[in-house]
């Protein structure tokens, strides 16, 4: 059955990086280690950061605003065979919604410096998650498709298959 719902989010912040487009951008932290970034967080939501400089990792929740068209099927990055969009993290989604998990260095006013960025300079930021292991992290014992090709993340960049 069909939702009946319309969901607007309203962006808390903007997201800023050193990659000016999809094009050659890490697709996960994991290969976007020592990349430095800021997350700005609009001055109206600055008590929500109370705190957060107490966790050494955050998990940023953004809009994919560069994603093409969502498509049930696609290709993702570390295959090439066709898969369904919900076994993959790929950015032409229903929801085109992303998440990564950074490490958070410091805080600076209504600003975070963070690192091992993947995410395209100016992304609007919808939220902001404290990542903690014993909540977020399960032992996990099957990787669907990725099994034979993770390995392969620090190297494999974004060839601008997702985006308008």
């Amino acid at each position: 059955m069909e939702s009946e719902y319309i969901i607007k989010f309203k962006p808390i912040g903007t997201i800023y990086s050193p990659f000016k487009e999809p094009h050659g951008a890490p697709i996960q932290p994991s290969g976007a280690k020592g990349i430095e970034g800021s997350v700005e967080v609009f001055t109206e939501f600055l008590d929500g950061l109370k705190d957060i400089e107490g966790f050494s990792h955050i998990i940023l929740i953004y809009y994919f605003h560069l994603s093409k068209k969502p498509s049930l099927l696609v290709t993702p990055f570390l295959d090439k065979e066709v898969h369904g969009v919900f076994a993959t993290r790929a950015s032409a989604r229903p929801n085109p919604i992303g998440f990564s998990v950074v490490k958070l260095e410091k805080v600076e006013g209504n600003f975070l410096m963070v690192k091992d960025i993947d995410i395209v300079n100016g992304t609007p930021l919808l939220d902001i998650k404290p990542c903690v292991p014993k909540f977020d992290f399960s032992k996990v014992t099957k990787t669907g498709w990725l099994g034979s090709t993770v390995q392969d993340i620090a190297e494999t960049k974004d060839d601008g298959r997702f985006a308008e």
